[in-house]
């Protein structure tokens, strides 16, 4: 039986980001199997994330941005970020990257197939891949399968982040390089939370995306129509050509995530928890989680020592994704209000769990406050979430 110091099951964002840490550290030479089925060889996906910091992957960022917009029915509201960066990384640069550093490890192995199991023991876990078994003595296991999720909503709320993204190239410059929409509203919000974002690559060039907080999985042609809509009607851009395409749906909710699930497991990624639930975000909190974690082993000899997210924004957290789930269509005065009425770096540093507690108050108290009072009441008065107001004709949606 083959054995490694350490198993890393999934080579996605949060697998290959915790091996590079680990080799980036005095953990360098230990033996390292990382599993997933695909090459990764595409470009299936783009993190975007906000930083006033280096990070490990500056040489792999394929644009940044200085400013950023938000727009709703009262106009365009543009916001310099200051000392802050908003910034993309592409999926094939990430993987390249990541690949060409662990091919110089001859301590690390790639293998190709499918986790079918993962078992823990009394001095070690044991992952089955492709029928053969496999010891390590920490595995991290970041397949997330959507079926653990319990779609009863007592006493946690699942929504659906939907998104589906163009690139796409006009024949005249019509995009402002100088700053990323990150909040469009200009759509019909259908008694859910939906807007566009946009990132300028060029004068001629842009990833558009069409999100939504959602209880449903999109169809293809609500997606393209949705996308459609906004390019040629909302922004009067007639011609254009899609270059090549994203989507997908990530889990938005509060659902208990358990970290660790053996004496010799751990979770990470999005079945690590690391998906910040009221607004999808990922990539920053994994590399923190992958820093935490190389820092528990050299200091305590295991990985469990990393900290959790502070309670107050797990409940914070909670409330917005019940007021997404009863008043969807009342979201976009709040996020336009927490825009307009706090400093941006308050904004950031909340939304990365960072902030003050005078931070956190100051920005709570400027949003409109009676929506948030009503929603807890509910939820203080029952355990189901509020019932949904009656709603505007929807997009045409399928169930999944």
């Amino acid at each position: 039986m083959e054995q490694y110091d350490i198993i890393i099951a999934g080579g996605g964002a949060a697998g290959l980001s915790l091996a590079y840490h680990l080799l980036c550290s005095a953990l360098q030479d230990c033996s390292i199997l990382i599993i997933d089925k695909s090459p990764k060889d595409q470009n299936d996906r783009t993190w975007c994330f906000w930083t006033d910091q280096p990070t490990l992957f500056d040489d792999i960022v394929y644009r940044s941005w200085n400013q950023l917009q938000i727009v709703g029915d009262a106009g365009t509201q543009t916001i310099d970020l200051n000392r802050y960066q908003y910034q993309m990384i592409r999926g094939i640069d990430f993987y390249t990257h990541v690949q060409q550093k662990l091919a110089a490890y001859p301590n690390v192995t790639w293998q190709r197939g499918v986790v079918e199991q993962i078992t823990d023991g009394a001095d070690a876990a044991y992952v089955t891949v492709n029928g053969q078994i496999v010891r390590g003595t920490w595995v991290f296991d970041s397949i997330f399968r959507p079926a653990v999720l319990k779609r009863d909503p007592r006493p946690h709320h699942h929504i659906n982040l939907n998104f589906k993204g163009w690139e796409i190239e006009t024949p005249d410059a019509v995009f402002n390089t100088a700053a990323a929409t990150l909040m469009d509203f200009r759509t019909p919000q259908a008694g859910e939370t939906r807007f566009f974002y946009l990132l300028p690559l060029s004068e001629r060039r842009a990833l558009v995306e069409f999100t939504a907080f959602s209880p449903d999985h999109f169809s293809h042609t609500a997606y393209e129509q949705a996308l459609m809509t906004y390019l040629e009607t909302t922004l009067g851009i007639g011609e254009y050509t899609i270059l090549s395409t994203e989507n997908g749906v990530v889990p938005a909710t509060d659902h208990p995530f358990p970290r660790q699930t053996g004496q010799h497991v751990y979770t990470i990624g999005t079945k690590g928890g690391q998906i910040k639930p009221s607004t999808g975000y990922a990539f920053v909190r994994i590399q923190q989680d992958s820093a935490a974690i190389v820092a528990s082993l050299l200091e305590h000899g295991h990985p469990f020592a990393g900290a959790g997210n502070p309670r107050h924004y797990q409940l914070l957290d909670s409330l917005l994704l019940q007021v997404m789930q009863s008043y969807g269509e009342r979201i976009k005065p709040i996020f336009s209000a927490m825009f307009q009425r706090n400093p941006i770096e308050r904004i950031f540093r909340f939304l990365d769990e960072r902030a003050s507690l005078r931070e956190v108050m100051a920005l709570t108290t400027s949003l409109p406050i009676r929506l948030f009072l009503q929603t807890l009441a509910q939820s203080l008065l029952t355990d189901r979430p509020a019932p949904r107001r009656p709603v505007l004709p929807r997009l045409s949606t399928q169930r999944g």
